[in-house]
């Protein structure tokens, strides 16, 4: 309907334009006229198109807008969020550094005291292997002795003078 009326304007507007080239007159109150048909006409066509239009991306640029701030709003989260990760994880290490300190203090201690306990056993295991050598040594030359004894004086010395030296040299 609207183009069969913008049409009949159309040619109004044409037909008005023609006559007054004829007679030599200016026609400047047809030609405003038939300009504000024209402007009226245009608006009543475009007007809706171009407002849905307009609003149209009017209502496109706020969502695009909000969905920003919305991603704005998640990465200062996210953000945050990774903050305080790195504040604890700088904790943690810090509380990891001084527990292994103690950790590695507590175990140098128990492995010098390990030490010092090897050291004494060791020492006392030395003395006695010192003592047991000492007491060999005193069987074999207390033996070598009894056999030269026994050998170069048997005729000389009777059973009882033997029995009477080792008594003295044992005890």
């Amino acid at each position: 309907m609207g183009k069969i009326i913008v049409t009949v304007l159309m040619l109004s507007a044409y037909l008005f334009g023609s006559d007054a080239g004829a007679e030599g007159s200016t026609d400047i109150v047809q030609r405003t006229v038939n300009f504000l048909i024209f402007a009226g006409i245009l608006f009543y066509i475009l007007a809706e198109p171009v407002k849905s239009y307009f609003s149209g991306r009017t209502t496109g640029i706020a969502d695009e807008l909000e969905k920003v701030q919305e991603r704005l709003r998640e990465s200062k989260r996210l953000k945050d969020a990774a903050e305080h990760k790195i504040e604890e994880a700088e904790r943690f290490a810090i509380e990891l550094a001084e527990s292994s300190k103690k950790e590695n203090k507590i175990l140098s201690d128990k492995i010098l005291a390990q030490c010092e306990q090897d050291l004494e056993i060791i020492a006392k295991q030395n003395s006695a292997l010192m003592e047991l050598d000492k007491r060999k040594m005193v069987r074999d030359v207390v033996s070598e002795i009894m056999n030269d004894v026994m050998n170069s004086s048997n005729d000389a010395l009777g059973k009882e003078a033997m029995t009477e030296i080792l008594k003295k040299k044992v005890a």
